[in-house]
């Protein structure tokens, strides 16, 4: 039976109403949300086996946190209660030309005073298949770089597929060292990476000639982008991108490619997604139902049209979690965009 790890940062997200700007009301509506634990509850929503590995403060604020991630089904036993804050951010929902924004608020956070040591990763990977981390986890402080390391360490000698979607924040590199002096040892023990164009740019200093404002993306181009990728990390069995195209904060093209290790190279269907309710954790949704597809379905093709499909249903719910059922998925993946009300 399939087992599934994520480690990574969750905060507390502060969000006005509707599509309000910041502190134009008085109100903000509290969610939780984070990378690897908006995987983690896709995961569970698809119905396998999850644990969630952070730390946390021993407060009211890091118990809401915690009964809010285990009412999903998902294991909370390796949490770690450290540290003073839950880190927060405030998020803004665009329309039209006005983009979404995002404030952070996470200095200090309980998982930036983590050290090598604090997990016992021998009892968390126990029984485990699969690892998932972001790239946003090792940008946080030099510590978690240190324990995403140990993390993935530990996955390679035990056998254990490791992911890792990675998440360029310019914004959150400040601790000493850049993205690509720690991304290009860290991918060294990745199995299957999930990426956009800046993402290998950044982390990887692997460059791609492509104008992310300009609407359309020539696929052409990131296969081209993945053979200089998968040369350089021998390693990897499959690399992901995602293919944003954006019309508005409203209208989105959505698709991604696939290449695996053999060469192969898979373009999914693309979604025209408009009326978007809220796009952030879209690239969760979709590297969760990678992970899902490569476990669960026949062939790599199979595998990107749910992850496509799910992500594109992400883009219509509220919140950082995608709380859709693998049913769901599979019904917009055969076709039934229609949004007729089932009975």
């Amino acid at each position: 039976m399939s087992r599934f790890v994520t480690f990574g940062e969750i905060m507390l997200r502060l969000t006005p109403p509707e599509h309000e700007v910041l502190f134009q009301t008085n109100r903000l509506v509290a969610t939780f949300g984070g990378a690897e634990a908006n995987v983690a509850v896709s995961l569970a929503n698809y119905g396998e086996n999850v644990s969630y590995v952070t730390a946390a403060p021993a407060n009211p604020v890091g118990d809401a946190m915690i009964k809010e991630v285990r009412s999903f089904g998902i294991c909370t036993d390796h949490i770690l209660r450290k540290g003073e804050r839950l880190g927060i951010y405030f998020t803004e929902t665009g329309a039209a030309m006005r983009p979404s924004k995002v404030v952070y608020d996470r200095e200090g956070s309980s998982i930036a005073a983590v050290q090598p040591g604090d997990f016992d990763w021998d009892r968390i990977l126990d029984g485990a298949t699969w690892f998932h981390t972001t790239g946003i986890t090792p940008s946080l402080a030099e510590g978690t770089a240190a324990v995403a390391l140990e993390a993935v360490k530990a996955c390679r000698a035990k056998g254990i597929t490791v992911s890792c979607d990675l998440n360029y924040r310019k914004k959150l590199w400040k601790w000493g060292k850049s993205a690509k002096e720690v991304m290009t040892e860290f991918a060294k023990y990745v199995d299957v990476t999930i990426a956009n164009e800046e993402d290998c740019q950044k982390c990887l200093g692997i460059e791609l000639d492509v104008d992310v404002t300009s609407g359309a993306l020539d696929t052409a181009k990131y296969k081209v982008l993945a053979e200089k990728v998968m040369a350089a990390y021998p390693n990897m069995k499959y690399l992901a991108v995602s293919l944003r195209e954006s019309v508005s904060a409203d209208w989105n093209g959505w698709s991604a490619v696939l290449t695996d290790s053999k060469g192969n190279f898979y373009t999914s269907k693309k979604y025209e997604i408009r009326d978007i309710v809220d796009r952030i954790g879209g690239g969760d949704s979709f590297g969760s139902g990678l992970i899902w597809g490569l476990n669960n379905l026949k062939t790599p093709q199979d595998a990107l049209e749910f992850s496509v499909a799910a992500s594109a249903l992400k883009h219509t719910v509220y919140g950082d979690f995608n709380r859709v059922s693998k049913e769901d998925v599979l019904t917009l993946m055969g076709g039934d965009a229609s949004g007729r009300v089932q009975r």
